[in-house]
C-alpha cells in the first residue's frame, strides 16, 4: 500500500515539473518576443534622454530610503526575485484575508513598466518573463541604475509619471529639493496612485504617508522621535495651490 502511494506521490511529482517546466518556457518565449521586438538597451536609453529623468546621485538620500524601505526593503541583499519577501506577502495577504502586499521587488516592477504594461498579456506568464526581464536589467546596469530607472518610470498619478515629475506637479518644487516630509509623502504614492495621490483623496493620501513612516522606522532609516515629528506636521500640510 506504502508503495502505491509512493509512486502516485512521484507521479503528481513529475507531472507538476512538467507543467512548471511548459509554464516557465512560455514565460520565456513572452520575454523573448519582448527583448526581439525592443532591446533593453534602447529602451533603457530612450528614459534617460527624457527631459525630467533626475539621475539617483541627484536626489535625497531620505527619498530613496523611504522608497526602499516601503517597495523593497531587501533591494540590496536578493536578486532579481525576492524569495522572502514573496513568502512574507503570501502570509501577511493570508493573515490578513486581503491583498496588503505584493512580492515583486525593485527590478521586476521596472521591468513590468518598461515592457509588460499590456492588460492584453496573461498575467502569470508576464510574471515570469518579469523576471528574466529583471535579471538582465541588474545584470546589465546594476542595482543603483535600476533603482535609478524605477524611480524615474513609477506612475504617481494625475498623468506623472517619474519623481522629478510628481515633484514639480504635487509639491512645486524639484526632486533634488525634497525634505523628509516630503520624501515620504512621494514614496507612497505609486503603490496605488489612484487612491494615494494627494489631489484624489488626502486623508488617504497621509494614510499612506504613515505606512511609509512606520517601515522607515522599522527598518531604521529614522528614529520615532522623527517619526512622531513628521507624523505630526500632517496636521498643517497643505499642497501648494497651482
Amino acid at each position: 500500500m506504502k508503495k502505491w502511494i509512493l509512486r502516485i506521490v512521484l507521479l503528481l511529482l513529475v507531472v507538476i515539473g512538467i507543467i512548471g517546466g511548459i509554464f516557465v518556457y512560455n514565460g520565456h518565449q513572452v520575454y523573448q518576443d519582448a527583448i526581439n521586438a525592443v532591446s533593453l538597451s534602447d529602451k533603457v536609453d530612450k528614459i534617460q534622454k527624457d527631459e525630467n529623468y533626475i539621475k539617483l546621485e541627484d536626489l535625497p538620500k531620505d527619498y530613496k530610503d523611504a522608497v526602499i524601505s516601503v517597495e523593497d526593503r531587501r533591494y540590496y541583499n536578493h536578486g532579481p526575485i525576492d524569495l522572502i519577501g514573496i513568502s512574507r506577502a503570501i502570509f501577511t495577504n493570508l493573515k490578513n484575508q486581503q491583498f496588503l502586499e505584493g512580492g515583486s521587488t525593485i527590478s521586476q516592477q521596472v521591468a513590468k513598466n518598461l515592457y509588460f504594461v499590456s492588460p492584453n498579456e496573461n498575467a502569470a506568464l508576464r510574471k515570469v518573463a518579469e523576471v528574466f526581464m529583471a535579471n538582465d536589467l541588474e545584470n546589465a546596469y546594476g542595482k543603483d541604475t535600476v533603482l535609478e530607472l524605477y524611480v524615474n518610470t513609477i506612475y504617481f498619478g494625475d498623468g506623472y509619471y517619474g519623481i522629478q515629475e510628481a515633484s514639480q506637479g504635487y509639491l512645486k518644487k524639484d526632486a533634488k529639493d525634497l525634505t523628509l516630509f516630503d520624501a515620504t509623502m512621494m514614496a507612497g504614492i505609486p503603490n496605488a496612485p489612484s487612491a494615494y495621490a494627494p489631489t484624489v483623496n488626502m486623508d488617504l493620501a497621509l494614510s499612506r504617508q504613515r505606512k511609509v513612516i512606520s517601515t522607515m522606522v522599522e527598518n531604521k532609516y529614522i528614529s520615532q522621535e522623527q517619526a512622531d515629528k513628521l507624523i505630526k506636521q500632517q496636521d498643517d500640510f497643505k499642497l501648494p495651490k497651482k
